[in-house]
């Protein structure tokens, strides 16, 4: 699934191409790619109809784009393979292509939702006072929501008694945060992903916050991390910020800082890329010692 850098990039173009347009009609062309919508396809459609959408939100890994006349929006859900594009109306089908909503200006261009996987989609629903859709109410903000509370944070992060980076993937602690971030921010920090939260001082938790946000920052300057054709922007352009990642997928080159040849482990169906000298793993705890009976 896309993290944050990405599913920004697709915000921003949502907020260029979408926000402030009428839906003229939506064809939703597969059943999967709105399941999330309990009234199905065709109640989808008819009650997107006619509404004018508003400014293109987003937090953590989630975005969505409000209806204006207030109290519902759509979230979409990319999943591993989806795509939100502003195509020519008159521009040829797209082979995966699920859901189209077309609008009532003369811009002469759609909104398109492809999915190979059928893995995302798109949903309606009611949204809190705060204006976030009633499904991803539990979603903590994000480190580049300027209301995102460090403080919190970290005391979090001493109470949850895990390892580092099972609480960045965390989303109800931190939002946006995925496996490719992680191993950037943990190996910029120097820190293993099996480090203990409980023992993290509040210095060392900030900095890893600081390095969050950077390389976050720096990879939504280059458009986002694309290393297949299923992630693009909304005009289908990939990202290019897998051209400097310092430890995601880099297993045997050498380390950008020490030289020394980078591991990779296998980590909650995943994988974990790290230094095995920056990022020395922490210490087994010491065995009690055993009494004679």
């Amino acid at each position: 699934m896309p993290e944050l850098p990405e599913v920004e990039v697709v915000r921003r173009g949502l907020e260029q191409w979408v926000s402030g347009r009428t839906v003229a009609g939506v064809e939703v062309l597969h059943p999967r790619a709105v399941r999330r919508h309990l009234g199905g396809g065709t109640d989808f459609a008819a009650r997107l109809r006619g509404h004018r959408i508003g400014t293109a939100r987003r937090r953590g890994k989630y975005l969505w784009l409000p209806l204006e006349d207030g109290g519902s929006a759509v979230l979409g859900h990319l999943g591993m393979s989806g795509q939100l594009l502003v195509q020519p109306e008159a521009a040829a089908d797209e082979k995966h292509l699920r859901i189209r909503i077309r609008f009532e200006d003369d811009l002469g261009t759609e909104l398109r939702f492809v999915d190979q996987r059928t893995f995302g989609g798109l949903s309606l629903h009611d949204t809190t006072p705060d204006g976030l859709p009633d499904a991803i109410a539990h979603i903590a903000r994000d480190p580049l929501d300027p209301d995102f509370g460090d403080a919190a944070f970290h005391t979090a992060l001493r109470l949850r008694r895990t390892t580092i980076k099972r609480a960045l993937l965390d989303q109800s602690l931190i939002s946006g945060v995925g496996n490719i971030y992680a191993d950037e921010a943990l190996w910029r920090a120097r820190l293993h992903y099996d480090r203990p939260t409980a023992g993290l001082t509040r210095p060392r938790s900030a900095e890893l916050l600081g390095h969050v946000r950077d390389v976050m920052n720096a990879a939504l300057a280059v458009g986002g991390t694309s290393f297949d054709s299923l992630y693009v922007n909304v005009n289908g352009e990939s990202g290019y910020f897998d051209r400097s990642l310092d430890a995601y997928g880099r297993e045997d080159e050498p380390c950008r800082r020490c030289g020394t040849a980078m591991r990779r482990r296998p980590w909650m169906n995943r994988s974990s890329y790290f230094c095995p000298r920056c990022q020395r793993p922490p210490r087994p705890p010491r065995s009690l010692p055993r009494v004679a009976s």
